[in-house]
């Protein structure tokens, strides 16, 4: 308790010097380097010392750049969206973040290993990737096409006689991305349930602005790439792992489980939110509210498709719809049709209960999920009688991380 009090006066006293904004505006010229799921799913297989230490090479050269953007953009938001007191809150837990990871001291090698990593010897290519569909100019989502980089950092190591010193050294710099990590868990709740809402009441708006809407897009896409990668990272630096897991990437995903466990704890939130008794097998918020309390629901029915790009999961309701005006809303932050829920501006995400809905941001952060992972989420409805959901998941997942 006390060393959690003690980080947080610290994050509150946090300030940003004028030697550390040029080191910031530095990192922000250069562009992000993206990799694939299945790229890291290949590096990850048979991890070596080396192979770790050169993932910790790459995080501790990509991180601050991705930090550095997102720091960028906080400072430069429209309609003095910058000034509000989340948002300065969210941006100096970047940018001590960023301090942190520049400031990580880079380990000597023996001057032999040094040859070998820099001749290539001891160092194999992955297979490339695509280019992500937001590359794409016809792609209808609102992501920009990334920069390409040709510097490759993703690549897997043989196990020579490394010293003690590195697997030192990949220990110490997994303990500091996994305080970062930490250190961001509530930016979700931070930024949309605090900042947003505090910027639509003062613009008295019901629907935030489109630039508002693409910031949070590039914002939140950002956050998934480098939870992502530091995820993935402690779970390789942390062996043994489960013989069907890669860090923290499932080569053997059950998507019937998958869907099932989903149907579950969407029952349970329902029972708790609505007081039912018995909640209707697999069905959503909109059903009960406009049926009401009764023995026999509608049914959800899902179904799951695999082709040869995507598998795609089709979940459809019989809730009453949407009205076709308010099919693009439903894809904003911080719109919603069912009661607001407020969060408490101190809330600790682990002791969260989770709301049947009401925060406004299921839908759009769900999309960017599925498109991080080179898949797409779509929606088309039907007033008066119900809503499909379509979820793409990209089955060979060799594309690029969308960034920009």
């Amino acid at each position: 308790f006390f060393a959690k009090t003690l980080q947080q006066v610290k994050n509150m006293a946090y300030t940003i010097t004028p030697q550390l904004r040029d080191k910031i505006n530095h990192f922000a010229r250069f562009p992000q380097t993206g990799v694939s799921l299945r790229q890291m799913v290949m590096f990850g297989q048979t991890p070596s010392q080396g192979t770790l230490l050169r993932a910790t090479q790459f995080l501790a050269d990509e991180l601050p750049i991705r930090i550095a953007h997102r720091i960028q953009e906080l400072e430069n938001l429209p309609h003095n969206l910058s000034e509000m007191k989340s948002i300065i809150k969210v941006k100096n837990w970047y940018a001590q973040s960023f301090e942190e990871l520049i400031n990580f001291p880079k380990i000597e090698l023996p001057s032999s290993i040094r040859n070998k990593i820099s001749s290539g010897s001891i160092i194999h290519k992955l297979p490339d990737s695509v280019p992500h569909p937001a590359n794409n100019p016809s792609y209808s989502g609102m992501l920009k096409p990334s920069i390409p980089i040709s510097r490759r950092y993703y690549m897997k190591v043989d196990d020579v006689d490394w010293p003690p010193e590195v697997q030192y050294y990949n220990e110490k710099f997994t303990k500091l991305i996994q305080t970062i990590k930490e250190r961001h868990s509530s930016v979700v709740s931070t930024v949309v349930s605090q900042g947003i809402q505090e910027y639509k009441r003062h613009k008295t708006k019901a629907v935030i602005d489109t630039d508002i809407q693409a910031f949070l897009d590039r914002f939140y896409m950002s956050r998934i790439g480098i939870r992502m990668l530091i995820g993935q990272h402690v779970a390789l630096n942390k062996l043994p792992s489960r013989p069907d897991y890669v860090g923290i990437i499932c080569t053997k995903t059950n998507i019937a489980q998958a869907v099932q466990e989903a149907a579950d704890n969407a029952k349970f939130i329902c029972e708790e939110h609505y007081g039912l008794f018995r909640a209707p097998e697999i069905h959503l918020r909109a059903v009960v509210e406009k049926f009401g309390e009764m023995d026999d629901y509608p049914p959800i029915k899902v179904i799951v498709a695999e082709g040869k790009e995507d598998i795609t999961i089709k979940i459809s309701d019989e809730g009453g719809g949407i009205p076709r005006s308010n099919i693009r809303l439903v894809w904003t932050y911080m719109y919603t049709t069912a009661r607001t829920e407020q969060l408490d501006p101190e809330f600790n995400q682990t002791d969260f209960k989770a709301p049947m809905a009401g925060l406004g941001y299921g839908l759009p952060i769900s999309r960017l999920y599925a498109r991080y992972f080179g898949g797409d989420l779509k929606l088309i409805s039907m007033e008066g009688y119900g809503t499909d959901v379509y979820l793409h998941l990209n089955r060979i997942s060799n594309s690029d991380e969308p960034l920009q």
